[in-house]
């Protein structure tokens, strides 16, 4: 009976745990999501109004169709930065997985001469804070005039991208049986055909969730967008958005309009490629 009574007491406090994360989780987003739909009224009762009472979408009409307000012009230019975030991500996401993944294959697969002082270098990258490269990235684009312009974010980008798609496929690749490949190899096949044929299946969860880590930090960074854009023809989603504001202040009914559209994109992927995700974090831990 005191087992079965542990047991019971145990699940209740595991349960209960869970539903506290899940809750300190969600609800800043599900807050996102009802200012987005709210009105300023609603918004400045006293007290509070948690649901309001008259939800309009009005805020995703006036933002996604770019008509002006008078209360910001930063609504006219969200659906040019909502372009701009998507080139500038997809085809950051699209260089680092095909240029990462045949350097993750060589790290992990192929012998070379200062094979391990190139990997750790380029880790060395990744803990190299923003600050301290932002002045030489900005007088090497202002050389080459390359400011405010999309190809410049996209070179920037991949010097963040890349060397996390690396170090995440490298390991992945190294977890795959070495033995496969040899038996493809001795079947006849080059190597190329034999990493297409048999490395690349065999890594499709890894490959899935390194995808989508790729495309949210390209798709949410702020801080270099922020100092090498100036204009629409550059400027991105999270710079678009802080620009939400009027005379009166910042308006935070259109900044989280701006929020739950610019969160969509990351949360979709997420979703729809959910089974590779858990695949390919939890491959590491499992021996075959």
């Amino acid at each position: 009976m005191r087992s079965n009574t542990r047991k019971i007491i145990n699940r209740a406090v595991i349960y209960i745990l869970a539903a506290l994360i899940v809750i300190y989780v969600l609800a800043p987003y599900l807050w996102l999501i009802i200012s987005s739909i709210s009105t300023k009224a609603d918004l400045l009762k006293v007290p509070l109004n948690w649901i309001p009472r008259k939800p309009t979408l009005e805020n995703y009409y006036t933002i996604l169709a770019g008509t002006s307000s008078s209360t910001t012009d930063a609504a006219s230019q969200f659906k040019y930065a909502l372009a701009n975030s998507a080139v500038v991500a997809i085809s950051v996401t699209a260089l680092s997985m095909v240029v990462g993944l045949l350097a993750a294959y060589a790290f992990a697969r192929m012998r070379f001469r200062f094979k391990k002082p190139s990997f750790y270098l380029i880790l060395l990258t990744q803990m190299v804070p923003p600050i301290a490269l932002i002045i030489p990235m900005y007088m090497l684009l202002l050389k080459f005039n390359m400011m405010d312009k999309k190809i410049s974010l996209i070179i920037v980008y991949l010097s963040l991208v890349l060397p996390f798609v690396i170090w995440i496929m490298k390991g992945y690749l190294a977890s795959i049986p070495v033995e496969l490949e040899e038996s493809a190899r001795i079947d006849g096949c080059s190597r190329m055909k034999s990493f297409v044929r048999i490395i690349l299946p065999l890594a499709s969860p890894g490959l899935a969730a390194t995808t989508i880590f790729a495309f949210i930090i390209a798709w949410n960074e702020f801080f270099y967008a922020l100092n090498f854009t100036s204009t629409i023809r550059a400027k991105t989603l999270p710079v678009v958005i802080t620009e939400f504001s009027s005379k009166h202040g910042a308006d935070y009914i259109m900044t989280s309009t701006g929020g739950v559209i610019a969160s969509l994109p990351p949360v979709l992927l997420a979703l729809v490629f959910q089974k590779y995700i858990i695949a390919g974090l939890t491959a590491g831990a499992i021996k075959g």
